[in-house]
């Protein structure tokens, strides 16, 4: 064991150092390719925001440095949306440390020269000088920046697909809702309960409909109204390239592609990974109308106090490891933003002729619903979605199981692949010890996905016997 952790961090080494050089150089590659094929610099999070000169309707509110949120500015109101601050500071690589001792060095220089003035003059971005408020004053300086996102919503980027599915969200009856896929009763009238599915990163509603949805009962088929989202930025939803994907703006789209659209007042919530944030969200957020909630591999990871909660958890999900091998695709997609670019561009934009080897070379034996979930994205929306939402909230999932333990009664159902590589066990075992009336059950040899698509019959049955004890309970 000491010798295989040795030899995986001394591999690790030298092959995330080469990956630092990597996307340093492609940062200025896709710049160039940004300009020539859009005719104008891109910004990206190697630079801080205020460097960035993107024009969006959103601008970062910077408080004491720390770039933590985002203004949103409508004809009607403000919005505060929290960004991740693994967005801009993602680990000390060696090229990191280089530039921030040169950093350091030319701001020494310039703070012996302003020490020598009796007051500092700064600019706004209007370029008109203020008075500086002294250092020893409480007052709490906030300061406007642009953002790094894009300007265009309407159009997918030079590098994402074009292809009629990855945008069919941009139809004028689509672009404003997220794609629901519903199953319910003939007689809709008969339907006595409501179920919302919600996905996991890198996937789609088909991670239900393709496993679950069939191998329900007909009882359940009879009395469920069943509701499987593609988040925003996944499958068939809108895509847009200024949006953040924020937890307020995910949260958004469910109720308004789901909640408010279908009427729902009661419902239950099965979730997976991802999806458990934004599942236990939703239940801070209304919680009148959780009948119960069954979580799939929760990330889940308790912070230690002291410790930013972000940065920690980005750590726990992407330690930077060569193995084993979803450790490394995590570590990749995580820390490099341009890299993970890359991936996206050679994969993702060229989903269909993936998708078509993989039919011909199994000779169309092999269903391919999990690559479509996989790689029908943006690296914008997943590049976002993964720091703001999985990395971003770990912080505020503890609030949250504290508010679902004091403050609800639903039935609270935990599920865990034994062998899951992407997020340990012991996050569920975290979830129970939060809310002790949870229930974990284990599933042994089966992992991160395999979970449901290994044993769709007996997860469907294992849900409907969730669903049926919470309606005796809260009768």
């Amino acid at each position: 064991m000491a010798i295989g952790r040795w030899l995986n961090q001394t591999i690790g080494f030298f092959v995330f150092f080469f990956l630092d050089i990597f996307d340093y150089l492609l940062c200025f590659t896709y710049k160039t390719l940004d300009f020539f094929f859009e005719c104008e610099w891109k910004p990206c999070y190697c630079s801080s925001p205020l460097e960035a000169q993107a024009k969006t309707r959103k601008i970062i509110v910077s408080e004491r440095g720390d770039y933590s949120k985002v203004v949103s500015v409508t004809r009607t109101k403000i919005h505060f949306d929290e960004i991740s601050d693994t967005l801009y500071s993602r680990g000390p690589s060696l090229l990191t440390r280089l530039s921030k001792l040169v950093t350091s060095v030319k701001c020494f220089s310039y703070k012996g020269l302003i020490m020598k003035r009796n007051a500092v003059e700064t600019c706004d971005h209007n370029d008109e000088p203020k008075k500086k408020i002294s250092s020893g004053s409480k007052k709490r300086l906030m300061t406007f920046n642009s953002t790094v996102v894009e300007k265009s919503t309407k159009t997918p980027r030079w590098s994402d697909c074009h292809c009629h599915f990855c945008t069919s969200w941009l139809s004028p009856s689509n672009k404003d809702s997220l794609f629901v896929k519903v199953q319910q009763p003939r007689d809709n009238k008969k339907a006595r309960d409501n179920v919302l599915f919600i996905h996991g990163f890198l996937s789609s509603s088909s991670f239900w409909t393709e496993t679950l949805f069939p191998n329900f009962s007909s009882s359940a088929k009879s009395n469920y109204r069943l509701f499987a989202v593609d988040l925003l930025g996944y499958g068939r939803s809108p895509k847009p390239n200024d949006s953040l994907y924020t937890l307020r703006e995910h949260l958004e789209m469910i109720e308004k592609s789901v909640i408010s659209q279908y009427k729902l007042k009661k419902f239950h919530i099965v979730a997976h990974s991802l999806g458990c944030v934004l599942a236990l969200a939703l239940a801070v957020k209304h919680p009148e109308a959780i009948k119960s909630l069954t979580l799939l591999a929760p990330p889940y990871y308790k912070v230690p106090k002291g410790v930013h909660a972000a940065q920690y958890v980005m750590r726990k999900v992407a330690p930077k490891n060569v193995w084993p091998p979803m450790q490394f695709g995590a570590s990749l997609i995580s820390w490099y933003e341009h890299l993970g670019r890359t991936v996206c561009l050679v994969l993702c934009k060229s989903h269909r002729f993936v998708n078509s080897l993989i039919r011909l070379f199994t000779l169309n034996r092999m269903r391919t619903y999990l690559i479509e979930g996989f790689l029908c994205h943006t690296h914008n929306g997943s590049w976002h979605t993964l720091h703001n939402i999985i990395f971003g909230s770990g912080g505020k999932l503890e609030s949250y199981l504290d508010h679902v333990r004091d403050h609800m009664d639903c039935d609270v159902a935990i599920f865990h692949g034994g062998k899951d590589e992407v997020i340990p066990v012991e996050c569920s075992y975290s979830v129970k010890a939060k809310v002790p009336r949870a229930t974990v059950h284990i599933i042994p040899d089966k992992d991160h996905i395999t979970i449901v698509v290994g044993r769709p019959k007996d997860f469907a049955r294992e849900l409907e016997l969730t669903w049926q004890k919470s309606n005796t309970t809260h009768k």
